[in-house]
């Protein structure tokens, strides 16, 4: 398709901090428990944020992207690096 302009990527995101996390048949503090087990294996400690898989949305739909195609994007906090 980049012979026709059309640029192909995808955007692969690990654990983002939404409201979705609030919606569990956990308790409080087993939720809590949850998530800070799931932190202890991101790199980077924390969850993500939505503005920063937008970001990385925002940079592939720009000009300054004009030259990336077929490529796929981890916004994981380095969870998924080898």
């Amino acid at each position: 398709m980049a012979k026709d302009g059309v640029r192909v990527n995808a955007i692969a995101p690990g654990c983002i901090e939404t409201n979705i996390w609030n919606v569990t048949d956990l308790s409080a503090e087993d939720a809590k428990k949850h998530k800070e087990s799931m932190e202890a294996h991101i790199p980077c400690g924390r969850f993500g944020t939505p503005d920063e898989i937008a970001n990385v949305a925002v940079f592939l739909v720009s000009n300054e992207a004009s030259y990336v195609t077929g490529s796929i994007y981890n916004v994981d906090g380095g969870a998924g690096a080898p």
